[in-house]
């Protein structure tokens, strides 16, 4: 792994403080407030701690409460909701400076055959087509994400964003660490979908945008340090808060992830 990659999987890795108790470092990427992909992927490292690894989770639904704050680590508690027959139920609180910031439930399954459809992956340019063309993945410095950014445009009339995505380096053969490194990732570029043809765009000083709730369902194993297409719309805005909805495809045009998420996208007018 390289470095950043490797302190990125030691982040979202938590200390367990006692059984259901863990406790997690904080990243500060500028941001005004914690970033919440952080904390979607350390309480879902801290749930998988807790559930027999033949079970692997296929959805999270989880609220944001109050902004983290970046300069101090985050405790998760794991309620243990229920361990059934093929699926387990948890529910994950994060606490910081003695408030809960974020809460979530988890659901875990085991592998079983089924039935299978789904949509085709939209037909754009792979990324080492992109990379051979001139293109250069854009990242924060000092950060193991990559995007490969195309057009934003619009589909039927709804505001819609595309990339692709990796973390580039080497990473064990680990489905569970990838799914909580998938869940971390995910909550780059959704909610600033929304804010497409509005004339503004993530770090105008009169925006005040934040995440409301983030829900994630995995459909598939992936490989999150391969290149990820990252299929993004935004059907509604209004009333201050705008509503992405989006999928993530592999490589090979699986769909293997899709996320919703609804924020606060409040605009100073004066």
């Amino acid at each position: 792994m390289t470095h950043a990659l490797d302190a990125l999987v030691d982040l979202l890795g938590l200390e367990m403080l006692e059984e259901n108790l863990f406790r997690g470092r904080s990243q500060d990427l500028g941001f005004p407030q914690l970033f919440g992909g952080q904390v979607l992927g350390q309480a879902l490292s801290a749930a998988c701690q807790t559930v027999d690894p033949q079970r692997r989770v296929h959805s999270l639904h989880g609220y944001f409460l109050l902004a983290g704050d970046a300069h101090h680590p985050v405790v998760y508690q794991v309620d243990r909701v229920r361990d059934g027959g093929s699926f387990a139920t948890r529910r994950i609180s994060a606490i910081q400076h003695g408030k809960t910031i974020f809460f979530c439930s988890a659901s875990f399954h085991v592998d079983e055959p089924g039935f299978h459809h789904q949509p085709s992956r939209p037909v754009v340019d792979d990324p080492d087509t992109l990379i051979g063309e001139g293109a250069r993945p854009q990242q924060f410095a000092g950060h193991p994400i990559e995007f490969l950014h195309l057009p934003d445009g619009e589909r039927d009339g709804i505001p819609t964003k595309r990339l692709w995505f990796r973390l580039a380096g080497d990473l064990p053969d680990d489905a569970i660490l990838h799914r909580y490194l998938l869940a971390y990732s995910s909550d780059f570029n959704l909610l600033t979908t929304s804010l497409i043809g509005h004339d503004t765009h993530f770090g105008d000083p009169r925006l005040r945008i934040a995440s409301l709730d983030h829900a994630l369902w995995f459909h598939r194993d992936v490989r999150i340090n391969d290149w990820l297409f990252y299929d993004m719309e935004s059907p509604w805005a209004g009333g201050g808060r705008g509503f992405s909805r989006g999928n993530v495809y592999d490589r090979q045009g699986y769909l293997v992830a899709s996320s919703a998420q609804e924020g606060l996208t409040r605009l100073k007018t004066s």
